[in-house]
């Protein structure tokens, strides 16, 4: 396929999943059972942060973490005990996010929360920026201690060359806002245009079948080599192209 050809290939497919019947298999599901900012932004990012393995696992894991918060996370990151944690003791949540890294992260957000109204103030892009490589370092550096911690591989760095696949996936969820339904577009002071592809096997495997990209590894070097083909197709909001490289992931239509 030719530019063109491919351009609007990928238009079709990005339409066709950017549905809300995508939200009811999708780890997304979970901040789509608030209306508070806050509860959307928590429980989005907890989502986020464990996604990575079975969605059907995902999600169920992520729905342990809302009963534990009580359905209100917002609430509960506000109003917490230190018995609340202590029962998270030993307590397992998905794969290796346990009880302790989940208590690190409720301290965590108590604390960004007590300094700011939304978590959005963390991403913010400066002037000179064009994605989100340095405000996810920035949101690294107020989110976590600067004490070494476990829970501080659950927050990945693009400054280590990571895709940071599951904080550029949450991003996607707090910025586009396209009226579709499935991504929530509530943080109204960052531009569309500087998201990038959530980049992971699939995603990645997809993107090289089209030849959108040649580098072989998942990282953030490979994040940026899709980002300047994806963003000749549409500047403004390159990310929609999340919908169609997931849905041909999806469906194998390629394979």
């Amino acid at each position: 396929m030719n530019f063109e050809e491919l351009k609007d290939f990928l238009d079709e497919k990005a339409d066709i999943y950017n549905s809300s019947e995508f939200i009811q298999d999708d780890p997304i599901q979970i901040p789509h059972r608030f209306s508070l900012k806050q509860d959307i932004e928590i429980a989005g990012f907890l989502a986020a942060t464990i996604s990575w393995g079975n969605r059907k696992a995902i999600i169920k894991s992520a729905e342990k973490m809302l009963d534990i918060m009580g359905n209100s996370p917002y609430d509960f990151i506000k109003n917490f005990s230190e018995k609340d944690l202590k029962l998270l003791e030993g307590k397992s949540i998905h794969r290796t996010f346990n009880g302790e890294d989940f208590s690190y992260f409720i301290r965590q957000f108590n604390r960004i929360y007590a300094e700011n109204e939304s978590l959005e103030n963390l991403f913010i892009i400066k002037d000179s920026e064009t994605n989100f490589y340095h405000a996810i370092e920035r949101f690294r550096s107020k989110f976590l201690n600067i004490e070494k911690h476990r829970s501080h591989k659950h927050v990945s760095s693009p400054y280590k060359n990571s895709s940071s696949k599951r904080i550029i996936m949450f991003l996607r969820w707090m910025v586009r806002n396209d009226q579709r339904g499935v991504d929530f577009g509530i943080w109204k002071n960052i531009d569309t245009k500087h998201l990038s592809i959530p980049l992971d096997v699939h995603t990645g495997n997809i993107s090289r079948k089209l030849g959108l990209i040649s580098r072989t590894q998942n990282d953030w070097k490979t994040v940026v080599e899709l980002d300047e083909i994806i963003r000749k197709f549409d500047a403004k909001d390159p990310a929609k192209y999340d919908f169609a490289l997931f849905g041909l992931g999806v469906t194998k239509e390629l394979f």
